[in-house]
């Protein structure tokens, strides 16, 4: 008997005043009797539509069904037959809009909350199984990953299940590529990511850190070294400004480089060799989830206010609907309909005012979105002692300027056919790499199609 409550399962959190001035995980995660409740409410539809939803195909009717009946380690075997990730995608992904929005008991009441179960079957395993994968007979032929983010982890696992001997190069001296550099502990928490480059490694994936491909090496060279096809997912990680006056100024500086610097590098502890500046006043410029991330690291780094600016309204913003709602509770101050169009300095170069001016939504520019438009004499300063620009990132040009053959769009990304290939043979691509900044689970569904297609590609050499 279907369980017919019309709201989620509640998921249990920290209190918004005590995880603003921490870095803990915000979700606090289902326990099993939560998960065999909220499994409860799946149909169990004969076609499941919430299936097509996701980027890697999840058999989310059939794992949710085993929850139910509480084996939750057939549950993870399920996913993970087309999943390598879920204790990732089940915290980071957007489900609202791509499984569950398709979710039939989303027409009269809420959705099943397919992300928070993914996301306890895969914690139940790990903290109660943890078996490291079997490694796959080697078939000796050598394939180069480039990136160990989403996109670089999911190419790596499939193509080792496969028998490729699979070496992953990551520029950072950590593995995990946004995973860990992006995304803050309080949503990812940097343990889980290490476990699944420790799973990569039993696979028999060799991980090399510092490895700068274009710099170190190059994909050339990697041809030369033996490597029969390269995979590039390095990602999208070189961010936009903005070209207004002050954005020189010591206090401004983009999200990546602020999320790197606390994520990665820890500067949250006061020990930490990089820190970052100890704000008193944050203004965060854009509207989307990493926005939403700068800014809560920003209140979690002692700031007294934290400003999200942003040129459109609310409904506009990019970001997702709970990661809104989560920075809003933790009292990030929301300036939407405002623009900034200079940031103001002190007689020492350091920021101490962001000059804006408000705007109102005109007609749909060629997106569809409403454009925004300045209203005349409207202008305002801010005050604010740093600025952080999260305007979004295009690929660093580094491998398609070190790699003869390789095109791109105007936009830096790579162009690839329908199978993922570059202008380039034996150079496939996915992931930011090829799209431009957007979601882990879509990045890991590029992966997994261009391990399909290194497959027959390689097996057409032969």
């Amino acid at each position: 008997m279907a369980n017919m409550t019309l709201v989620k399962t509640p998921m249990p959190e920290q209190d918004p005043k005590v995880r603003a001035r921490n870095f803990q995980e915000v979700a606090l995660g289902y326990t099993a009797e939560m998960a065999i409740e909220e499994a409860g409410r799946c149909l169990k539809c004969k076609n499941p539509k919430c299936v097509e939803g996701c980027p890697v195909n999840v058999r989310i009717p059939e794992f949710i069904a085993k929850v139910q009946e509480g084996d939750f380690k057939a549950a993870y075997e399920i996913i993970t037959s087309t999943n390598a990730l879920p204790a990732l995608s089940g915290r980071v992904c957007p489900q609202e809009s791509q499984c569950e929005a398709r979710c039939v008991r989303g027409i009269k009441g809420e959705p099943v909350a397919i992300g928070r179960l993914e996301r306890f079957v895969a914690d139940w395993y790990r903290e109660n199984v943890n078996a490291m994968p079997e490694k796959v007979a080697s078939n000796g032929i050598k394939v180069a990953v480039v990136g160990s983010g989403p996109a670089g982890m999911t190419a790596a696992s499939d193509l080792a299940k496969l028998g490729y001997q699979v070496t992953m190069f990551e520029a950072l001296h950590t593995a995990g590529g946004v995973l860990v550099y992006g995304i803050p502990e309080f949503r990812l928490p940097k343990a889980i990511v290490a476990n699944e480059i420790t799973k990569l490694e039993a696979q028999g994936v060799e991980v090399m850190t510092n490895m700068v491909i274009g710099r170190v090496l190059t994909i050339d060279e990697l041809f030369e070294m033996g490597y029969k096809a390269v995979f590039v997912g390095s990602g999208a990680g070189l961010p936009m400004f903005m070209n207004i006056p002050g954005e020189a100024l010591v206090g401004v500086m983009s999200a990546n480089e602020y999320l790197t610097r606390t994520n990665l590098m820890k500067a949250y502890n006061p020990d930490a060799d990089t820190p970052v500046i100890q704000s008193k006043a944050v203004a965060v410029v854009g509207g989307g989830n990493v926005a939403m991330d700068a800014a809560r690291c920003g209140m979690r780094l002692g700031a007294e206010h934290v400003y999200v600016v942003y040129r459109r309204g609310e409904a506009e913003m990019p970001a997702r609907a709970e990661e809104k709602h989560h920075a809003k509770e933790e009292g990030i101050e929301f300036k939407t309909l405002c623009n900034p169009i200079e940031i103001i300095g002190d007689e020492n170069g350091r920021v101490k005012a962001m000059k804006c001016i408000r705007m109102e939504l005109g007609e749909p520019d060629a997106s569809g979105r409403r454009r925004p438009i300045e209203v005349p004499g409207s202008e305002f300063e801010l005050e604010v002692d740093t600025v952080i620009m999260s305007l979004g990132t295009s690929p660093n040009p580094l491998i398609r300027t070190t790699t003869p053959g390789l095109e791109t769009n105007r936009k830096g990304c790579l162009i690839v056919n329908e199978n993922e290939m570059t202008t380039r043979d034996g150079v496939f691509a996915g992931g930011d790499a090829v799209t431009g900044a957007a979601t882990v689970i879509l990045a890991m569904g590029a992966g997994k199609k261009a391990a399909a297609a290194i497959h027959n590609y390689l097996s057409e050499q032969k």
